[in-house]
């Protein structure tokens, strides 16, 4: 099949386009606005930008009436926000978080979640969640759109603390991905956990690709300034 967004239909029953670019890391976001009122969302368009120093990005589609979602509002306005990983054990919470609610109701009370103190920055952790980063923000990128929600806010931060939890790491030192069974956004209403791995090494001697890889900053350096 072949279509052009806008242009020439795709002729199906549902529309493929989210179902193509797959799976998504859930950006599960806690932020605080002006007046302290706690706000946890979860958003599928998000990733790490790079990792020198570590900077985060999620998007957020307008809701459905149109208006800029809190996460947005709030990191704009207090400079801050939390990245919470999202997994198996807390997919119902992720999703219940996920509702269109008045901006004064507290996500982390209407999922039944408790909440951890941050240590550099003001919105709450997500106790259970397994891996946190505390983000200071950076900068929106507005990208105007098609009817109510296709208007987008890209949001930038810096992430200035990370915590693991200790039983997640395995004896290396490693992060156990599939102890901790992250979920991710397909297509439609599906989701999927990562419960599975393979391992490829870059070949050739290219340390300070294989560092920017490992997402090592301080390899990557020490072997980009080495005489080649």
């Amino acid at each position: 099949m072949y279509y052009e967004p806008g242009v020439i239909p795709h002729g199906l029953k549902y529309d493929p386009f989210k179902s193509c670019v797959v799976p998504r890391p859930i950006g599960w976001i806690s932020t605080l606005d002006r007046d302290g009122n706690h706000n946890l969302a979860p958003y599928s368009q998000f990733q790490n930008v790079t990792f020198d120093p570590p900077i985060v990005m999620f998007a957020a589609n307008q809701d459905s009436k149109g208006v800029r979602k809190d996460s947005v509002r709030n990191a704009e306005d207090t400079g801050e926000f939390v990245w919470n990983m999202a997994t198996w054990d807390l997919r119902e919470a992720v999703n219940i978080s996920a509702q269109e609610l008045p901006r004064d109701v507290d996500e982390f009370e209407r999922a039944g979640l408790e909440k951890l103190a941050s240590r550099l920055v003001k919105p709450m952790r997500v106790k259970g969640s397994p891996i946190q980063f505390e983000c200071t923000y950076l900068n929106t990128l507005r990208f105007p759109g098609n009817g109510v929600m296709g208007s987008a806010d890209v949001v930038f931060g810096k992430v200035v603390a990370v915590h693991i939890a200790d039983e997640v790491l395995d004896p290396d030192g490693l992060v156990d991905i599939l102890k901790i069974r992250p979920i991710a956004r397909m297509g439609y209403f599906d989701y999927t956990t990562v419960d599975s791995k393979f391992r490829m090494v870059i070949p050739g001697d290219q340390r300070a690709l294989l560092g920017g890889l490992e997402g090592s900053p301080d390899k990557a350096r020490a072997e980009a300034q080495t005489p080649g």
